[in-house]
């Protein structure tokens, strides 16, 4: 399946988001010359998304349709390298560092993480990077929240609305806009976007006076601010089991944290795109509205609703005092301990809330290399325990995706406190026992 911009036909021409592309063939696919750059596009055919029937260049040239606003939200920002080498259905591996084997053109910068590790990261600039980017298996775009040129200062707060399992789209959609109220109120302009996923985010260009901790203390005393104003749908609490509704994540401004920035495709069944939006659209807006084949033409009728961002800087100072006064009020630093340590599974040292305290009844189920074993570890512990599974809520599931050596796993645990204390069942071996530090 060749998309609208390149043909199986020899050469072809065209201008997309102001890049000029020529097209030609090559024995293992296409050779696009973007902006003066020769960009090879391996295995053209393959495809990328087995539901939809999408391939490798048709999400090519998703990207060269909206690549002016795809660089807008990468430009000149670290970019880890989040790769589906096998397409949306297969497990990606992340890639910090820049392929050795790399054009001349393809920029990088050095890049300290808390671990006391460096990796030389792919920094985008134009639309012959993106597209090499997108080569190598990127389905989405992941840029850390700062420019090359000043690594120790974020120009980005990045607010992501994550709901917790059963949470409602209208609620997300509630939480955005009293997040912009509280953004607003605060001296802050905030650019909404689907995530493409479940969530919202709601970004916002600050001046780059403060540090990574600065930035996250201000984002932590937005999210309490949001949960004052909306306490029945939004929470800012730490830990998972404590959370109900959205939650306002602040920990997305974390040094070693990236997320999928404007125009990213995602790897969901149906290639959504997280979509930056106009406010007045967010009452209404769906995730399913936004995919690979609705933002062109979306793109080229409307252009960019984010465009404007990076002329709307604002200051942290104002809810950097939020937060000083929350803290008189006697709120506390994320996270909080205390508690009793639930007991590890047989044959683990760790129990299911890692190294941390909680009062919360937790049993883990499954740690699996990817999130369909463990889902299926998952229905066999219901299937053996069916009293205890009808009296468990959504949110009593907790499934987390976990970062590995390059990979990402994913945890399941459940929270018992709903089930009296007498009929919960106890911490068994795990469903599916898989280590990722052992896996390569």
């Amino acid at each position: 399946m060749l998309g609208p911009y390149c043909t199986s036909r020899g050469h072809r021409h065209t201008r997309s988001a102001g890049a000029f592309v020529n097209y030609g063939v090559s024995k293992r696919g296409f050779v696009l010359e973007i902006e003066g750059r020769e960009v090879a596009i391996t295995n053209p055919d393959k495809v990328f998304f087995p539901q939809t029937g999408h391939t490798k260049m048709d999400l090519v040239n998703y990207y060269l349709a909206i690549a002016d606003g795809a660089i807008r939200g990468v430009d000149s920002r670290p970019m880890a390298l989040k790769r589906f080498v096998n397409g949306a259905d297969s497990e990606p591996f992340f890639q910090k560092r820049a392929p050795d084997s790399r054009p001349e053109w393809i920029e990088t910068v050095e890049l300290s993480y808390p671990s006391g590790r460096t990796a030389a990261e792919i920094v985008v600039r134009d639309a012959a990077q993106l597209i090499w980017v997108v080569n190598l298996g990127c389905i989405d775009l992941n840029p850390h929240p700062v420019r090359a040129d000043d690594l120790e200062h974020p120009d980005e707060l990045r607010v992501d609305l994550d709901p917790v399992r059963g949470v409602a789209w209208p609620d997300v959609r509630q939480v955005a806009l009293v997040t912009r109220d509280v953004l607003t109120d605060f001296g802050l302009t905030g650019w909404p976007k689907t995530s493409g996923s479940r969530g919202f985010h709601v970004f916002c260009r600050i001046e780059r006076r403060w540090t990574f901790p600065e930035v996250r203390r201000a984002a932590v005393a937005l999210a309490r601010e949001v949960e004052r104003r909306a306490p029945h749908l939004a929470t800012s609490k730490w830990w998972k089991e404590e959370r109900h509704g959205v939650f306002v994540d602040y920990n997305q401004n974390a040094r070693d944290h990236t997320t999928a920035s404007a125009y990213s495709v995602r790897p969901t069944p149906g290639a959504r795109v997280s979509a930056p939006l106009m406010w007045e659209e967010v009452p209404s807006c769906e995730p399913d509205m936004f995919t690979m084949d609705t933002l062109p033409s979306r793109y080229a009728r409307v252009g960019d609703p984010g465009e404007g961002i990076d002329a709307a800087v604002g200051s942290l100072e104002p809810l950097l005092e939020l937060a000083a006064r929350q803290v008189e009020a006697g709120a506390q630093d994320p996270p909080s301990r205390g508690g009793a340590v639930p007991p590890p599974a047989p044959g683990r040292d760790v129990g299911p809330t890692g190294r941390r305290r909680t009062t919360a009844p937790l049993i883990e189920i499954a740690r699996a290399a990817t999130q369909k074993e463990a889902m299926l570890g998952l229905e066999r512990w219901r299937d053996r325990h069916p009293d205890v599974w009808p009296r468990l809520e959504p949110n009593d599931i907790l499934v987390d995706s976990m970062r590995g050596r390059s990979q990402t796993w994913t945890r399941i645990r459940v929270n018992l406190r709903h089930v009296p204390e007498a009929e919960r069942p106890p911490q068994e071996a795990l469903e599916v026992d898989y280590d990722p530090w052992l896996a390569g």
